[in-house]
């Protein structure tokens, strides 16, 4: 009915070409308009200025050999005030774009190794945006944002690229747990010597209390029992010292068979003889 009459809808963000017997006449915007068809004017299309997305997969290869598909995602829009050149200078404004996006990615990953190419990433877009951004805008649009979503290598470059990343993580692991290993060996070592030196020390301590009590007994037995010397009196200590060992070696759950001489004289030959091996290491 509104046709009939000559009445015409525009939606919101979008934009209408009037045209008048063929030629372009104007753009209208939302709203409603009147269209009188019958002098031979007519609407030739409509153009949304909203925001579209284009998804374009390139294959390429980088400058050490390595083929992968980069992903772009390009935001573009029609400009309102040159509705005109986007509605009639371009057949298919996606494959427009592209061919551009085709061109710049080819051009620019080429140069970069695997790597550079994953860490460049915002430099591909930047460079996609700019060249889209010139040639674009003189056919009514504009390129709002270029993004690089994704850089593929192939499946057998990604396992090997996987496999070396995982080499070098268990490298680091047997270094740290070689490291971990050789600080426990010190700090123990550290802690046997220091050990080692603190049981001298007692045993050096132990040996003058020793010393020092022989010394105290001789001297109070000499001073007590008239007619005795320094010598009786050592003779008689070291002779109870060594019994007292055999008894605590007899007590033991884990001694063997012991052989010890059992004449009359095997006293005064045990006490030379400890008597004897005291001085050599005295000597010594």
């Amino acid at each position: 009915m509104g046709q009939a009459l000559g009445l015409i809808q525009v939606d919101q963000s979008t934009v209408a070409i009037k045209e008048s017997f063929g030629k372009f006449d104007e753009i209208l915007g939302p709203g409603c308009h009147f269209l009188p068809w019958c002098i031979g004017k007519q609407i030739a299309g409509y153009l949304s200025l909203r925001v579209q997305q284009l998804d374009v997969r390139c294959e390429t290869k980088t400058k050490d050999n390595v083929f992968v598909n980069v992903v772009a995602s390009v935001q573009y829009r029609a400009l309102a005030d040159k509705a005109s050149d986007a509605f009639y200078r371009l057949t298919n404004t996606r494959e427009q774009i592209q061919s551009y996006v085709f061109d710049v990615i080819r051009a620019s990953v080429p140069k970069m190794n695997l790597d550079d190419a994953f860490e460049q990433k915002n430099d591909i877009a930047k460079a996609v945006e700019d060249e889209l951004e010139k040639a674009m805008s003189m056919y009514g649009y504009e390129i709002v944002q270029t993004l690089i979503v994704d850089i593929e290598p192939d499946e057998h470059v990604k396992r090997a690229m996987n496999e070396i990343n995982a080499a070098a993580r268990l490298r680091l692991a047997a270094n740290e747990k070689a490291e971990a290993e050789k600080i426990l060996q010190i700090k123990r070592a550290e802690g046997d010597a220091e050990s080692k030196y603190l049981a001298g020390m007692g045993i050096a301590r132990q040996r003058q209390a020793i010393v020092d009590g022989l010394r105290d007994s001789v001297l109070a037995f000499s001073e007590n029992v008239p007619g005795t010397s320094a010598k009786d009196v050592m003779d008689m200590v070291l002779v109870t010292q060594y019994f007292d060992t055999m008894k605590e070696i007899g007590a033991s759950s884990k001694s063997s068979s012991v052989f010890i001489p059992h004449g009359p004289g095997a006293v005064k030959d045990i006490a030379a003889q400890i008597r004897d091996g005291q001085l050599q290491a005295r000597m010594l």
